[in-house]
């Protein structure tokens, strides 16, 4: 099992430190978890603490499993700017503890953070190929044609609890809509999709049985390659398939995941974090409803303030490495907190000019950036302003302060959104002897 003394830092640094400006050192255990109920009823308050101790703090990533989190934004750019030049992908070569042996098989941190043939994990000329396919295949994706899925597949959720005047705004829409959106755009058969959507959210969710979920996952992905073979058409299966890169059928699998996984659960989270904003900050209710300020001036709110996926990105140093004061050393995972970074008080950026301003770090940046955040945009931008449009007088039914989060350290949503409207009409009329 690693222990802190593996980081170069094994204790908080003592005062007169630079990042400690002359304060007391926090209290508490050390390295600070960054997973559990605590961790994930208020991650910014955990954030914080490690800001204290510099901008690259270690931490505890899931019992047993340890590493380091960059919790400003000037050490996240210099950490994603500089890979793979001074910090590498793949665990299989670069994570230590990995390859000793040292970390729990059924580690939920393991699940997302083992090595997979995907572009994720890959470096140098593999990334590059692996990218390559995946960036190719999402261009080929219409964005109007997208929009449009995006609002039929919206109407049909929102459909279901129309006349009933309340729901569930995650299970009943932000959770189902991006999975249905990229069961589509991967012409994945319905039942086969669920398989692998759920499985995704598990991981993210970090699962106590994720080594099964991981299994199940792949399996279904094998599966949805092998028909594409078969039978391929106009969809991002059948594209990456088809693509110069000729990926095997292992990574295929490995290349849906990513995709998919990148696709669903962090744009439940935008959509749900988005909707959030809206119907309960004055600001943002008032504005969008009037339609003064557009829905994606909120979005570039939430993407700043409330990143989808919190931390995630690891790497590994190549050499040892000295960053402002804090000694990075080969062989320990280096996550990124998005969620810190974007919301580091150095960064001194007034609320009012986060609209509009697509500086943050939410779709990450560097060669590892978001291969295509504008199809995220336009999914999540859609997905909004249907409800808002199709559901007028969209409210909470419970105060904000007795919602509560997803557990998990790699991603930042709400374990539900209980909301009440004025029951409304379906979008179309039934149709004779059959349903709407």
């Amino acid at each position: 099992m690693t222990t802190p003394h593996t980081f170069g830092i094994s204790r908080p640094p003592a005062p007169g430190c630079p990042y400690n400006s002359g304060q007391a050192t926090p209290a508490g255990p050390w390295p600070l978890p960054i997973h559990g109920p605590a961790f994930s009823s208020d991650p910014q308050a955990t954030y914080a603490r490690l800001r204290e101790t510099g901008p690259i703090a270690p931490v505890e990533i899931a019992p047993g499993v340890h590493g380091y989190l960059a919790v400003t934004y000037d050490a996240a750019l210099h950490l994603l700017r500089n890979t793979p030049g001074k910090f590498a992908k793949d665990p299989a070569q670069h994570w230590r503890a990995l390859r000793d042996g040292q970390i729990p098989p059924d580690s939920p941190a393991l699940m997302m953070m083992q090595p997979r043939d995907n572009a994720l994990w890959k470096d140098r000329v593999e990334h590059a190929r692996l990218r390559g396919a995946i960036t190719g295949s999402l261009a080929r994706v219409d964005t109007h044609a997208l929009a449009t899925t995006v609002a039929r597949i919206a109407d049909t959720l929102i459909d279901r609890i129309a006349a009933q005047g309340h729901g569930d705004l995650m299970a009943d829409y932000a959770d189902p809509l991006p999975m249905q959106t990229l069961i589509s755009l991967f012409g994945c058969p319905p039942e086969l999709g669920m398989r692998i959507v759920r499985a995704i959210a598990a991981l993210f969710d970090t699962a106590a049985d994720a080594a099964a979920i991981n299994a199940e996952l792949g399996a279904a992905c094998l599966e949805l390659a092998d028909l594409k073979r078969r039978r391929p058409g106009a969809d991002v299966t059948s594209w990456l398939l088809a693509h110069p890169a000729a990926l095997t059928d292992a990574e295929m699998a490995q290349q849906i995941i990513l995709v998919i996984g990148a696709g669903t659960t962090p744009t439940t989270n935008l959509i749900a974090n988005a909707t959030l904003l809206m119907i309960s900050d004055e600001e943002f209710s008032g504005d969008v409803f009037s339609g003064v300020r557009p829905v994606s001036d909120a979005m570039d709110h939430v993407l700043w303030t409330d990143s989808p996926v919190a931390t995630y990105c690891p790497l590994y140093a190549r050499e040892p490495e000295t960053y402002r004061g804090v000694r990075l050393e080969p062989g320990v995972p280096i996550l990124v907190s998005f969620a810190a970074a974007n919301t580091d008080p150095g960064l001194g950026i007034d609320p009012r000019q986060r609209s509009g301003n697509r500086a943050h770090l939410a779709f990450s940046a560097g060669v590892r950036g978001c291969p295509a955040p504008n199809l995220a945009r336009v999914i999540a931008e859609t997905a909004v302003e249907h409800l808002l449009d199709r559901l007028p007088g969209l409210d909470l039914a419970v105060p904000a302060d007795q919602l509560t989060r997803r557990p998990g350290t790699f991603h930042s949503g709400w374990a539900a959104l209980p909301v009440t409207f004025p029951p409304v009409a379906p979008s179309t009329s039934p149709t004779p002897g059959g349903t709407s």
